[in-house]
């Protein structure tokens, strides 16, 4: 899939580092390494981080669906930590689930490896 750069990155996705692995319709994986920055006091990846993480794959995988000529804006997200991320890089890959004309729900699954790190459900609205 052919999109501009502008379209896909936006400043706080590069803040925190993501880097788009793929993207096809309906479907979005992004990488993001574990960064001193990234650390919470116990020294492993910030659960915010991982949540922004999935949130920025999610909104992906929906405008891959509709287009990025529409946009839209998660309605709300809900997410299971299942191990903590103690160093390497993880990635998340979103899916949209159903795509309607006015809501998306999408699932999403943050792994290293073959290791289920957490795993998400949100639903996007269509603006």
């Amino acid at each position: 899939m052919d999109i501009p750069e502008a379209l896909v990155h936006s400043a706080f996705s590069q803040l925190l580092g993501c880097r788009l692995q793929r993207l096809e319709k309906g479907v979005a994986e992004v990488a993001l390494a574990l960064e001193p920055h990234l650390r919470n006091r116990g020294q492993v990846m910030h659960g915010g981080a991982l949540f922004s993480l999935v949130d920025i794959t999610m909104g992906l995988a929906c405008s891959s669906h509709h287009g990025f000529d529409q946009q839209s804006v998660t309605l709300e997200c809900k997410i299971n930590y299942m191990r903590p991320v103690a160093q390497g890089e993880v990635v998340c890959v979103a899916t949209v689930l159903h795509g309607g004309k006015r809501t998306l729900v999408v699932d999403a699954e943050v792994l290293q490896g073959d290791k289920l790190m957490a795993k998400a459900q949100g639903t996007f609205v269509v603006l």
